[in-house]
């Protein structure tokens, strides 16, 4: 621990009892003020009297701001451009919200003067590398502390304890069996039951989707129109970010789509289990990746594809603010200038498949792809191309041939794998 004393704190507020109990705790070790800061990045969770809350739980002041505009705008889109989704399922939904808090974090900090901040995650998850590294890239003189890997509390009972010792106003007297995160984009779920990945996910789990086989039985159809690869406006009306996502979602949850259950890899190097909710994102991303089929020639929509895997790892693993990142985000706004127009989908029991895409830059020619007669396509200079293609593999086998009187290659022989 650093012995340099700490004079006041930021501190990122949800107003659950973790970051409750922070607020005195950090008065009772450090001795220093406590300032929190709570950003409204659509989670849905109450906010009405978190102000009062943290007042009365020892905090000398309260921020509460309404992100949800720059969280989309600044945040999630972008990462949507980028066709970015971590070990291709997971759309992120937690990861690029931390570098928000924290980026806001360290503004407030430097504007009231402080000379820390601080966050309620543990030291087993993702979350403490996002906010960390977003404090360092921003303001490497900060110090940041987190009580998770400080502190002797190590459960339900003991926080309760301490809240009720110091006079800390909670409502929670149980622990809820799973540990969630929720924003505009999305919802998780982890812990309790989902510990095992052979256990199925109860229904009364999820939030923001209906199970599938209980969706309406007749499929309804969305239209969403682009504009250099942003979404702005939803069966012909433009509509602002926050209220086209928040259609989306009450469309993609009604119809149950965007439920995944993935084990992914999580940065400190263990196997986690998670759920994830993201109807209004889903419907985004499929919308979006349609379009791109149209609009981008061949050899950038390829290499996107690695752009792609690797801009999710960057996001997954805080590290959105880095040159590398910087220039990835030159890369895809490249890529979008001519992702425009308008593509349908249709939501029908859990699925969203695009039936229908059109734009003014649309790359496909019908008069070239016809299977029918056309004046355009010498269909005889195929044998030309083909030749030329294979030249190196006809080469190789000239070789070959000359050296052993055969080809060298020699396809897998799945006959040796034996049944138990």
């Amino acid at each position: 621990m650093e012995t340099k004393p700490v004079k006041r704190v930021v501190l990122a507020y949800s107003g659950g009892l973790d970051t409750s109990i922070i607020v005195p705790w950090l008065r009772e070790n450090y001795g220093c003020e406590v300032i929190t800061f709570t950003a409204d990045i659509g989670q849905e969770e109450e906010l009405d009297g978190l102000e009062a809350k943290a007042l009365a739980s020892g905090a000398c002041k309260a921020y509460i701001e309404d992100l949800r505009q720059e969280f989309l705008t600044d945040y999630v889109f972008p990462t949507m451009l980028a066709g970015a989704a971590y070990e291709h399922e997971y759309l992120l939904g937690t990861s690029f919200a931390r570098p928000l808090i924290a980026r806001r974090m360290v503004e407030i900090a430097e504007l009231e003067g402080a000379d820390a901040v601080a966050h309620g995650c543990t030291g087993k998850g993702n979350d403490q590398v996002r906010f960390e590294l977003t404090v360092q890239a921003l303001n490497p003189t900060l110090r940041t502390i987190a009580p998770w890997r400080e502190w002797h509390i190590r459960s339900r009972e003991d926080a309760l304890a301490y809240a009720a010792a110091h006079n800390v106003p909670v409502k929670q007297t149980t622990r809820s069996i799973y540990s969630r995160d929720r924003n505009l984009w999305h919802i998780s779920h982890e812990g309790g039951p989902l510990e095992d990945p052979w256990h199925e996910p109860e229904e009364e789990m999820f939030v923001l989707t209906v199970a599938p086989e209980k969706a309406p039985d007749e499929p309804e159809y969305v239209e969403i129109d682009f504009k250099a690869g942003l979404p702005h406006r939803l069966n012909g009306v433009a509509c602002g970010p926050v209220e086209l996502l928040t259609e989306l979602n009450r469309l993609g949850g009604k119809h149950g789509i965007g439920r995944v259950d993935i084990v992914e890899n999580r940065l400190v190097g263990i196997k986690s289990r998670g759920v994830y909710e993201t109807p209004g994102g889903t419907i985004l991303y499929t919308a979006h990746r349609a379009l791109e089929t149209l609009t981008l020639d061949r050899d950038t929509a390829h290499y996107k594809e690695l752009v792609a895997a690797r801009y999710a790892e960057l996001v997954y693993f805080g590290q959105w603010y880095t040159p590398l990142k910087q220039a990835l985000d030159a890369f895809v706004a490249a890529t979008q200038t001519r992702v425009t127009g308008t593509v349908r989908c249709k939501l029908y029991k859990g699925q969203c498949q695009v039936v229908g895409r059109k734009s003014p830059n649309s790359l496909y020619r019908e008069d070239y792809a016809t299977f029918g007669t056309d004046d355009v396509y010498d269909q005889k200079d195929a044998a030309g191309f083909i030749r030329l293609f294979g030249l190196p593999m006809k080469v190789r086998a000239l070789l070959d041939i000359q050296g052993t009187g055969q080809s060298s290659y020699r396809a897998p022989n799945y006959s040796e794998f034996k049944r138990d």
